[in-house]
């Protein structure tokens, strides 16, 4: 679970910002919060982020998946890092900028923080958090590892970090380098933490042509209840020659694909959708389709690119909601704008299937950013899973939450608050006069 997040000099986050998923004292809604038994603590299963156009949602968005890309991924040999500090003042540029993580961990919490410019990483730390003590692991500073006492003897720790670049996290070496001291942190962020941006689509499409696989039947069920027409998704049978791509890639996965192998396609601009795999020597293709009934019941075939933009939305994150909610999940999803093309009765429908399935026994956490302020609704939310994101004259983004208004009541209209800017988070807009001068200029040019 991400239980806090502090980002210092990116983007349009100039200063330390940092987002908690820590409960509050607050007792509403409070049969669905989980608890960390032996740290006493209360951690929120979601959080919504407000604001207006240029507040800096989508930029604490980008921080999370930077960070999940550096940390998975990893840099090149003499790369630069693809750092964005903040850009309107000029003595940020030669500052660092920083990112703090605490997490929790199959039960155990950990914080790993690190700071970094361009070219190298200048700090790492990463402390395993007790209930009663904090260990550091490591803290790397001066060229320098500084393990605990249990770890300086480990030989294949010292030789991960002679080996690790300048411009590479020490977490991420030592995963490559087969060291299993720290994989489960690495693990969080490859496989816990999923992203999902405005134009996303989803990835592993092909368990939608599979009729045997669990999400098929979840996801054709899903599908009919949230009023897209589709009453279910199916596979169609493509010749492979048939398929439109360049023919370098047509060349290439005739060569490369190996027996049983499986690789994913998505067309541009169409957006379709196939999956190609070699069996018993062939290449096989399927591409992903739709199915309506038409006025006698029988059922028409749609290609994905037939579908509406609201439809090809719904079926990009039905998975992550599938996901997060599942029993025993302990998925951190983050999506971007999560109202994009779709209405809010829809998304509603969707945030309110995912809360009545947490419990204080829940691991899974999903956060995202909206423009749809019909969402603010202290019936759907807790007052501290509600954020807002405000950009002041200078530029600069931070992040509040609502529980720090103290005249935001539990029974308060808060839309209607938010609404007349006394929660900040509006955008500041000066249009309509410069809109008037111009019509009035031709009124003036019609009657002259």
């Amino acid at each position: 679970m991400l239980i806090e997040f502090t980002l210092d000099n990116w983007m349009s986050f100039r200063n330390p910002v940092s987002f908690s998923m820590v409960a509050s004292r607050e007792r509403q809604h409070g049969e669905r919060v989980p608890k960390l038994g032996k740290y006493q603590t209360r951690v929120l299963p979601i959080a919504a982020i407000y604001g207006g156009n240029a507040s800096g949602k989508t930029n604490f968005f980008k921080a999370l998946s930077f960070v999940k890309n550096l940390v998975v991924k990893g840099t090149l040999p003499d790369s630069l890092i693809a750092v964005e500090p903040f850009r309107l003042d000029a003595t940020m540029a030669n500052q660092p900028t920083r990112f703090s993580f605490q997490l929790m961990v199959e039960e155990t919490i950990y914080v790993f923080s690190f700071a970094l410019t361009r070219k190298a990483i200048l700090e790492e730390r990463l402390v395993q958090v007790s209930s009663a003590s904090e260990k550091v692991l490591y803290d790397r500073r001066g060229g320098e590892p500084n393990f605990d006492a249990s770890l300086r003897s480990d030989q294949a720790l010292q030789f991960a970090f002679k080996g690790t670049r300048d411009n590479q996290l020490f977490l991420t070496n030592t995963v490559s380098q087969q060291v299993e001291a720290f994989r489960p942190v690495y693990d969080w962020f490859r496989d816990t933490l999923d992203l999902v941006a405005p134009d996303s689509r989803f990835e592993p499409f092909e368990q939608f042509l599979d009729e045997g696989h669990p999400l098929y039947a979840t996801m054709s069920d899903a599908l009919p209840q949230l009023d897209t027409g589709i009453t279910h998704l199916g596979g169609e049978e493509v010749p492979f020659d048939n398929l439109p791509m360049p023919a370098a890639l047509r060349a290439k996965l005739k060569d490369e694909l190996n027996e049983g192998m499986t690789v994913r396609l998505l067309t541009e601009p169409s957006t379709d959708r196939y999956v190609v795999t070699r069996k018993s020597g062939e290449l096989i293709a399927k591409k992903l389709v739709t199915y309506h009934p038409d006025a006698d019941g029988a059922e028409v075939k749609f290609n994905i690119h037939q579908e509406s933009d609201g439809s090809q939305r719904v079926i990009d994150l039905l998975p992550a909601f599938l996901a997060v909610s599942a029993a025993r999940s302990k998925k951190v999803f983050i999506i971007d704008e999560v109202d994009r093309s779709l209405h809010t009765l829809l998304i509603r429908q969707l945030l309110e299937s995912y809360l009545d399935c947490c419990s204080p026994k829940s691991r899974s956490q999903l956060l995202f950013t909206t423009h749809d302020v019909l969402l603010m609704d202290q019936q759907l939310f807790r007052r501290d899973e509600m954020w807002v994101a405000e950009r002041d004259n200078s530029g600069v983004s931070d992040l509040i939450s609502f529980a720090e208004y103290k005249d935001v009541r539990y029974d308060k209209d808060i839309r209607k608050s938010y609404l007349q800017g006394r929660l900040g988070g509006i955008p500041r807009i000066l249009l309509s006069g410069a809109l008037s001068n111009s019509c009035d200029g031709q009124d003036r040019e019609a009657t002259g």
